[in-house]
């Protein structure tokens, strides 16, 4: 990993330390000039090199397969929000009266809300509470039974940075057959993820975080086997097998996960995350998460060890992410996060506390400093 990496690509102020890329992280360089080259084009040019445009969508569609090991880049289809591509999976599945879902109490608002909307429907949601339990993957192993339709979670918690053992829970559905969906916007682009260990039948994860990309567009896969079982509710050109045929008087869903795409594509997006991707490419996706757990490894350790701070995180290397929180012992979360802001260091309110979130770039003593910042806020 070059040392002069973070000047080339994340020429950042001196005065200002980002620690928040589980929020909205900031583009590598490169993902700018891929912008800048592109509105170019579109002010000279118009479309005329829209086919250039849909090879670097389809390599960005190959980028991502390679990043959670699908099988093809025809099996991710490109959605606007992480959102969005749980609603695709939350309303596309036949549910009955009875039916039930497993979430955890501490889910993020995208991976509760879409699940709770089927409440008309007679579908019940069971909670669980990661506070009240020791051992997470038992407990939600525990809430199954016969009529348990599916389970949703998240690789890593938003706010407290816990990380899933997604292949025992992945294993605990198969062999039940419950349906295994994986809200991974807070690990693609930080840890490893395998579709194959895991054994997830949906995957679905925003851009614009650890992936470093724009917001406004998120990947979505869908286990080939059971593609066309979802049933579908948006409609419109795209998502035909006779997209390219304007004049076809009749159309089809398309075979491929594009059949969950139902207008034209977010070009503009596309351009920024294939360029923040290709970087975490080239670096390498096993240099990148071990930089960044290396970095999550010494905030915990350090916080842990300060008189003025409590970590709220798990430290234990099995639940470690990108995402360490933390509290200080005689101030309140809101007026600490507050301070840290003020000073230009760029965290988030979250979980009872403050959330640190590196990147595998962010400087070691950067980050020494701003838990010094924390440690000595005046109450």
């Amino acid at each position: 990993m070059s040392s002069n990496l973070h000047s080339i690509e994340f020429p950042q102020p001196d005065s200002l330390i980002y620690l928040n890329h589980a929020a909205v992280a900031p583009w590598p360089a490169r993902s700018q000039r891929a912008l800048t080259a592109f509105a170019e084009q579109n002010v000279s040019r118009g479309a005329t090199d829209y086919p250039e445009w849909v090879a670097v969508e389809t390599r960005l569609r190959q980028r991502l397969a390679e990043l959670i090991g699908a099988a093809s880049f025809n099996d991710i289809a490109l959605q606007k929000s992480t959102s969005e591509a749980l609603s695709v999976v939350a309303w596309g599945l036949d549910w009955k009266p009875g039916d039930n879902i497993i979430l955890c109490r501490q889910e993020f608002p995208s991976n509760r809300i879409p699940w709770e909307s089927l409440k008309p429907l007679g579908v019940e949601i069971r909670y669980l509470d990661l506070t009240e339990v020791a051992d997470p993957e038992q407990a939600y192993i525990d809430l199954m039974d016969r009529n348990t339709r599916l389970i949703s979670v998240s690789s890593v918690q938003y706010a407290s940075g816990l990380r899933a053992d997604l292949n025992r829970l992945g294993e605990a559905c198969k062999t039940r057959d419950i349906l295994f969906c994986v809200d991974a916007i807070q690990s693609l682009g930080s840890l490893p993820f395998d579709l194959n260990e895991c054994q997830a039948d949906f995957v679905m994860a925003d851009g614009h975080k650890w992936m470093l990309g724009a917001e406004g567009l998120a990947l979505l896969w869908v286990n080939p086997a059971i593609r066309e079982q979802l049933r579908l509710y948006q409609y419109g050109w795209h998502m035909t097998r006779e997209s390219s045929n304007f004049d076809a008087p009749s159309w089809h869903p398309a075979d491929t996960a594009k059949r969950f795409e139902c207008g034209s594509p977010n070009m503009l997006g596309t351009h920024v995350l294939d360029a923040s991707l290709s970087l975490l490419q080239e670096v390498g996706m096993e240099q990148v998460s071990q930089a960044i757990l290396s970095r999550s490894e010494f905030m915990a350790e350090r916080i842990g060890k300060s008189t003025a701070l409590k970590l709220i995180s798990d430290p234990s290397p099995a639940r470690r992410s990108g995402i360490v929180t933390f509290s200080h012992q005689a101030m309140e979360a809101a007026k600490l996060h507050q301070h840290l802001m003020d000073q230009q260091i760029i965290c988030a309110c979250r979980g009872g506390g403050v959330r640190f979130s590196a990147h595998f770039y962010n400087d070691m003593e950067r980050i020494e400093d701003a838990i010094k910042v924390a440690e000595s806020a005046l109450v």
